[in-house]
């Protein structure tokens, strides 16, 4: 059997440990595939480029050969800093946006890494379908492609052949996903032991920092959400809500969604789920303790929520990301 073809393409400023992460990982997979005595073929990798030298972000140059046709092609992502003019960045990326462009057309599976999602997105191979990315740029994405039906929430989404992932370390979520499917999913755990890597991990949700997240809104909802943040273990009361601002259920509700696009109740959850994982991650009170510092008088009301939030039960988020205390 010949081994399964994977691409990684290297264009400027791409990560380099992203243009790496996952042939590496594939490299263990066929050592502790032939460690359990399988017979399928190995990986055969290689780093392409449609440019003859590529230096990536920070400086390092890296060897890249001439793009051709392989099985999996894997596009990694970029430094997008706030100052970053992505119009200007994509558009001097037009020779790697035609290599994806056609190696997508002639059946080569197609999966990006964290922004790189931009790249196949500008390729035109995101429109209708569902895709990920880094939470932290999700909101940038939704707003530049609107027809992509964006779930910032997963770790890897696959959508007819097209497959994007989260940020950085989903790479390895990716190359785990491939591992247990092309050998199985004793060598994909076994991989991922000797990787110290998750293999259970479903849900980029624990890790989203709100604080990290641009603010939207203007002037009427950014003072409805400072009430809010005053306010926060407070009983939610649309009717005194409005009151305090001087306007009716009705238009609280319609301000406050056409600035913000969500509701003052959605907002204020978010809010008081960041606190609860703060308390949670410092402080040694109970569930309960937090839940009604944050506003729940029922201890399990709040762990439904707390869990649609974070992919987590309180309990279990608190063993996950626990700080330890000096001393």
């Amino acid at each position: 059997m010949s081994p399964l073809r994977v691409g990684v393409l290297a264009y400027p400023g791409c990560f380099a440990s992203e243009v790496f992460g996952v042939p590496d990982l594939l490299t263990m997979a066929t050592h502790v595939a032939a460690a359990h005595g399988s017979v399928q073929a190995g990986y055969e990798t290689s780093v392409v480029s449609p440019r003859r030298r590529v230096t990536a972000s920070g400086g390092p140059v890296i060897d890249v050969s001439a793009v051709r046709p392989v099985d999996v092609l894997i596009v990694p992502g970029f430094e997008l800093s706030p100052m970053l003019d992505l119009d200007a960045t994509l558009a001097n990326l037009g020779p790697e946006v035609a290599s994806i462009r056609s190696q997508a057309a002639s059946g080569t599976a197609v999966v990006s890494i964290c922004v790189g999602a931009f790249l196949l997105a500008e390729a035109g191979l995101l429109g209708g379908r569902e895709a990920t990315t880094s939470w932290l740029f999700a909101d940038r994405f939704a707003r530049r492609y609107v027809d992509v039906r964006l779930r910032p929430e997963k770790l890897v989404v696959t959508d007819r052949g097209v497959t994007t992932t989260a940020a950085f370390s989903a790479m390895y979520d990716f190359a785990l996903q491939f591992v247990r499917e092309h050998d199985g999913p004793r060598v994909a755990r076994s991989t991922a032991r000797i990787a110290l890597v998750d293999d259970a991990r479903s849900t980029q949700a624990p890790y989203v920092d709100t604080r990290l997240v641009p603010t939207a809104g203007g002037e009427f909802s950014l003072g409805v959400k400072r009430w809010l943040d005053q306010n926060l273990s407070a009983r939610y009361d649309l009717s005194a809500l409005a009151q305090e601002f001087h306007v009716s259920t009705r238009t609280m509700l319609r301000r406050f969604g056409d600035e913000a696009g969500e509701t003052p109740l959605a907002y204020l959850q978010t809010v008081r789920v960041r606190r609860a994982r703060h308390l949670l991650e410092t402080t040694d009170k109970t569930v309960a303790s937090i839940a009604a510092d944050v506003g729940y008088l029922d201890p399990g009301a709040f762990g439904g929520i707390f869990a649609r939030h974070t992919g987590r039960r309180p309990g279990d988020y608190r063993a996950m990301f626990r700080r330890r205390r000096d001393g």
